[in-house]
């Protein structure tokens, strides 16, 4: 094995990124979140709804896992499915209230974990870190919105 394979940009932000979705979810769990949930929370945020098809894309997970990530949220309170009225065959995914009051508290906590993760960085090494990493987002998905 190639030890030098542990030491390119791949392998770190890679390693980087399970830390930190470790951290989150240690801090989220106890609000009955997972860090998973995260991207379907605040596609919703703002009263949206839309469909597992839709935010499986936007996501950009598939299907089935989005379809269980739904499942554990509805389970748990989180979202409602109403029936959508263009397509009756597919649900409307809603937030709950109880979900919606959630939010600014799970908001706080994955800030604190970026700023514990960038403790010691200055503002333009962290400025400098965010559009490399954008860049690196935008070659491996050129379509990938909000970078």
């Amino acid at each position: 094995m190639d030890p030098d394979i542990f030491h390119r940009p791949g392998h770190l932000i890679n390693r980087s990124s399970r830390l930190l979705m470790r951290w989150g979810d240690s801090r989220v769990q106890p609000l009955g979140f997972a860090v998973a949930q995260m991207p379907v929370l605040y596609m919703l945020k703002d009263g949206n709804s839309m469909t597992q098809k839709d935010l499986a894309a936007r996501a950009k997970i598939e299907q089935p896992t989005m379809a269980q990530l739904l499942g554990r949220m509805e389970r748990d309170g989180f979202i409602r499915r109403s029936v959508n009225p263009e397509d009756k065959r597919s649900a409307l995914v809603t937030l709950t209230p109880r979900a919606i009051k959630k939010l600014p508290q799970v908001r706080a906590l994955l800030i604190e974990g970026n700023n514990e993760a960038l403790r010691g960085f200055s503002d333009k090494e962290i400025e400098t870190l965010c559009k490399l990493l954008r860049r690196v987002v935008l070659n491996l998905d050129p379509d990938a919105e909000g970078v």
